[in-house]
């Protein structure tokens, strides 16, 4: 191992650089340095020579052009086992440079404050810095490179321990993360100026740039012989799920974690106390009040059956009441089950407890955490940004071999947008339980049917094949409070067998989004079965 005898240390980051720059004085490492860099580690009392005095070419165009000369990219490059190179260096003055300290320039930084200006951004896309990085690293073999405050320390006591040398093994890691370094960086340039650029008329642009960076191991996937971590999304437009805080359970599943994102997802579409719980990615009971105490239970014993070990989300700061209600084996067994019994006439079901798996909300008086943390099973999770964000960022699906790009399903019905086109048409207490269940159906795996009743929901359909299948199994969940219900279908009735087997439901009002060819004759089919219908012109299939 060669001892490092010169190094290069330019820093947007100063943490900690005058330190460093001492120990690597004492050690007899000479130091070139550039502006700022050069005039704390001066100021430090550190014998620093300037990286113009080196090349002999002065600093020019304000700062742009500085550390981009053969003198300093040919010591990085040279390979020191090739004795061309080395002839090379010596007949143009070419000093070897043996160690990197750079950090880049506070680009991301700068483009999250508001109002940041194209020019302002642009000026801080660091170049010599990225170029000095990539040479050092690409010549890890004899080049150490740092890009990071916190590996100074490492570094230095490997050059105690080696005679002022680095450890083939510590090159090779420094060196994987100085590309890691720089990769970011650009993807973070990419994206804020792909926001700024639409490469088309669809406003999509013509290349993504998604950057993740792994946070935490899970024990699984879906299932246990698949292998799962959790990422976070650089540059994403909201933390999300992955930013939230745990405050109580033990580890989050794969499983947990796809959940408590449709869970959100669903709850924040709402204003009002909302509660939305997720089984298998689908929801099973959804309801807003007044109070979010009341939503949590109607959301409850819309299904207390398939909520059994279900995730929650309340759209609300979660209060003690309704952390009183979460998981209460005793609130299930003498309020929600007799409840259910006694609005469906089910009294065969297993409703097996009061489980949850997860919860997430915006927050949580300190008195309903405590409560909620005597839940020895329950994961608690909050988010402050529980609100969709004012410009939410593309929804991204993987495909084997690519990806599939597209806005996210974020718009939502209102009256407004709703055509009567039945000879009956609904009343206005039909009206918030029809626009309520539209919205619920959203976030429903297609084909999707939802009963509701005022603002809760009563029985839902996920995911079938037919329409007609998921309106029995919404029929069925409902039970006889079917009778009188609204019903919404995230998409159009293809004939009037869909119409027809809503009818059967008991449901007496439609919310769907029309466009099918056979419109008149799903028209015509609600007109005989006596039931008012309206469409929406918005479908909400979700796969």
């Amino acid at each position: 191992m060669q001892p490092i005898r010169r190094a290069l240390v330019s820093v947007s980051d100063k943490t900690g650089v005058t330190e460093l720059g001492r120990e690597l004085a004492e050690m007899g490492v000479e130091i070139l340095s550039t502006g700022g860099t050069m005039r704390a580690l001066a100021e430090a009392g550190v014998a620093v020579t300037a990286v113009d005095s080196y090349t002999g070419f002065p600093e020019m165009m304000d700062g742009r052009v500085k550390t981009l000369h053969p003198k300093i990219h040919g010591g990085l490059l040279a390979l020191r086992g090739n004795p061309t190179h080395m002839a090379q260096a010596a007949a143009h003055g070419v000093g070897m440079i043996d160690l990197v300290v750079c950090n880049l320039y506070p680009f991301q930084a700068t483009v999250a404050r508001p109002q940041v200006t194209l020019e302002e951004a642009v000026e801080q896309i660091d170049i010599g810095g990225p170029s000095m990085i990539r040479s050092a690293a690409k010549n890890l073999a004899a080049v150490t490179v740092v890009c990071n405050p916190a590996r100074y320390p490492e570094v230095l006591a490997e050059m105690h321990a080696h005679d002022g040398a680095v450890t083939d093994e510590t090159r090779r890691r420094l060196a994987l993360e100085a590309f890691t370094h720089t990769a970011r960086y650009d993807s973070a340039i990419a994206t804020w100026l792909g926001g700024q650029f639409r490469g088309d008329d669809s406003g999509l642009p013509p290349l993504k740039v998604v950057w993740l960076e792994k946070l935490q191991g899970l024990r699984y996937g879906e299932n246990p012989h698949q292998r799962a971590a959790l990422y976070r999304e650089e540059a994403a437009a909201e933390p999300g799920i992955a930013g939230a805080e745990q405050h109580h359970g033990k580890e989050l599943s794969y499983n947990n974690l796809v959940d408590l994102m449709s869970a959100m997802e669903a709850a924040r579409d709402f204003t009002d106390p909302t509660a939305v719980i997720i089984k298998h990615n689908n929801p099973c009971g959804a309801a807003s009040a007044p109070t979010l105490a009341q939503a949590f239970t109607d959301a409850w014993v819309c299904d207390p059956v398939s909520a059994f070990g279900g995730v929650i989300a309340l759209n609300r700061v979660v209060d003690v009441d309704t952390a009183r209600l979460i998981g209460n084996a005793e609130v299930l067994r003498e309020a929600i089950v007799p409840r259910y019994q006694a609005e469906t006439g089910d009294t065969e079901s297993t409703v097996l407890a009061a489980f949850v798996e997860a919860i997430i909300a915006p927050g949580y008086e300190s008195e309903a955490l405590a409560l909620l943390k005597q839940r020895a099973n329950l994961r608690v999770l909050e988010q402050p940004a529980f609100a969709p964000p004012a410009q939410p960022d593309f929804a991204l699906r993987q495909l084997t071999g690519g990806a599939l790009l597209q806005d996210p399903d974020a718009k939502a019905v209102t009256r407004g947008d709703c055509r009567v086109v039945t000879k009956l048409a609904p009343t206005e207490e039909q009206w918030p339980a029809l626009l309520f269940a539209d919205r619920i159906a959203k976030h429903v795996k297609s084909n999707a049917i939802v009963l509701c009743s005022g603002t809760r929901t009563l029985g839902i359909g996920a995911g079938q094949m037919s329409r007609v299948d998921s309106s029995m199994i919404a029929a069925h969940k409902a039970g006889r409070r079917a009778q009188g219900s609204v019903l919404a279908s995230d998409a159009m009735f293809p004939a009037r067998d869909g119409l027809d087997a809503a009818a059967r439901t008991g449901a007496v009002a439609v919310i769907q989004p029309g466009g099918s060819v056979r419109d008149e004759e799903v028209i015509a089919a609600a007109d005989e079965q006596g039931i008012a219908m309206v469409l929406t012109g918005m479908r909400h299939f979700r796969h």
